[in-house]
């Protein structure tokens, strides 16, 4: 495995209804991963599904796997061959010419269900274990983009393709796929092959169980998190992985020992009184990591709204005024934000479309350098991204694959007094809406009084500043009008009650 710094560390922080896991480089929170034992994600799970509903227009299908919503899967990610119609002979990528309604299929989760949308689902089955992803009916053999070295790269080829071709020969194997993780580089030959002879006796297990069981069904579950993030997360920079319950710690040796040995000596058991996410403020970060802004160290600031259909992010100079020009300012505020951006988007697990809109720079090589701190820090990132250059209007697009929630959407809901607008309407705005209800009803009911029933700054506003409105109210509509706070309602909420 390449060498490099030791300068980082996993946390791993278990209660009984919760697994929360850290990531932290140099003293600083890098990527939190949070799994709650009822809402357990579950990308990655195998199901044996039943077709519901098939989509000719969208050339998808929405399939039956157990969950509350139906899942969705899109024709081009069915390998299924076509059915033997006249229709399906003449359009074998048509929806219609894969899936039937009723029909039982295997699928594996691509994406959590996020708000309205059900999982995301796929026909093309991969498992990953430490070093490889197993793809049983891809005959395939990829080597990650992050191993650059080519002389690696070959070795690594050339250990798998040798070992599918050997193993074909003999009759042990049917034609597979691999792709060799980042992990894998400069991993022995011997360890390597342990992988590959593991994931096909994994997936012989879950070939059996398919046969014998009814749609819907889980087949095969994704490990848990703990055991996920020392199949995953654990890089060269990794110095110690430190578990704060002594049952995970023991139950993650022993799962280290078989399948990850090499991250053995870097597990540790933390007992200490001491919060373990207190250790490096991981709590603190995580609840400015719900918020809005962003501090640089420089003084400027970085605003993130996350929408349903894209997350934008503006950069601002705040306070910031730099030594020499207006141009310098800029310029290192941006190369600031770039970096900032990265870890943000790895930290809140922002997805889909990012749209971030740079202060303006003039000098393209400042434009230049900006952008390759942004690509450098995205390089960090495990999730797929693409970036594009600085648009006409200067903003710059990117995309990052999107899998599960982000952790706002896990943390939070929309607030239940702005209904997620994230303002309110003013006490003066209430108090005006108030007036011209009181003098519908009024024209509409009549009635010998009024009772206004509002929260304390409305009621309050009522009866000192807008005090000379109800007096005028009042005599217009000829009815005397009561106010009583209600501690409960909000500032938008209000009720006008008819008292005769």
């Amino acid at each position: 495995m390449a060498s490099g710094i030791k300068n980082g560390e996993i946390l791993v922080n278990v209660t009984p209804v919760e697994t929360r896991v850290a990531v932290v480089e140099n003293g600083m929170l890098q990527e939190v991963y949070i799994e709650r034992s009822n809402t357990r994600g579950i990308v990655g799970n195998i199901y044996k599904g039943k077709v519901v509903r098939v989509l000719p227009g969208m050339q998808a299908a929405f399939v039956d796997i157990g969950l509350e919503r139906a899942a969705f899967i899109h024709a081009a990610d069915i390998n299924l061959p076509p059915k033997s119609s006249e229709f399906a002979k003449q359009n074998p990528d048509h929806i219609s010419a894969l899936l039937n309604e009723g029909e039982e299929i295997v699928v594996q989760v691509t994406k959590d269900p996020i708000g309205t949308k059900g999982a995301r689902l796929t026909t093309r089955i991969s498992i990953p274990s430490r070093y490889l992803v197993y793809m049983p009916e891809n005959e395939h053999v990829g080597i990650s983009q992050r191993i650059e070295d080519e002389q690696e790269r070959e070795r690594l080829r050339r250990i798998v393709s040798e070992a599918i071709a050997e193993d074909v020969a003999e009759g042990t194997a049917n034609p597979d796929g691999f792709i060799l993780r980042t992990a894998a580089d400069g991993v022995p030959e011997e360890d390597i092959l342990t992988d590959v002879n593991f994931l096909r006796r994994l997936w012989s297990y879950i070939s059996a169980s398919m046969v014998n069981v009814k749609a819907p069904a889980l087949i095969f579950e994704d490990l848990p998190l703990y055991k996920r993030a020392l199949r995953d997360l654990v890089r060269p920079n990794i110095e110690k992985i430190r578990i704060d319950s002594k049952e995970t710690f023991q139950k993650s040796q022993q799962f280290s020992e078989k399948y990850v040995p090499e991250v053995v000596e870097q597990l540790e058991y933390y007992p200490g009184e001491r919060p373990i996410f207190d250790l490096y403020g991981v709590e603190d970060e995580l609840q400015r990591a719900l918020t809005r802004k962003v501090q640089l160290k420089s003084g400027g600031y970085i605003i993130i709204d996350q929408t349903e259909a894209m997350t934008t992010v503006d950069v601002n100079t705040g306070g910031f005024v730099g030594h020499r020009n207006l141009e310098e300012t800029i310029f290192k505020t941006n190369l600031e934000a770039a970096t900032a951006i990265g870890r943000q988007l790895r930290l809140r697990n922002l997805g889909g479309i990012v749209i971030l809109d740079f202060i303006d720079m003039e000098d393209t090589e400042h434009q230049r350098q900006v952008l390759r701190m942004l690509e450098k820090q995205l390089e960090k990132d495990h999730a797929k991204t693409k970036i594009s250059g600085v648009s006409e209007l200067g903003l710059v697009e990117l995309t990052r694959k999107r899998t599960r929630e982000s952790l706002g959407q896990l943390l939070t809901e929309s607030c239940s007094s702005c209904d997620g607008r994230g303002t309110l309407k003013t006490a003066e705005t209430v108090c005006y809406e108030i007036f011209r209800e009181i003098i519908r009803e009024s024209r509409a009911y009549g009635s010998t009084g009024y009772m206004v029933l509002a929260s304390q700054p409305v009621v309050d506003m009522l009866l000192d500043e807008e005090s000379a409105s109800v007096a005028d109210l009042e005599e217009f509509i000829g009815t005397p009008i009561q106010f009583q706070v209600e501690p409960g309602y909000s500032q938008e909420q209000f009720d006008v009650v008819l008292l005769g």
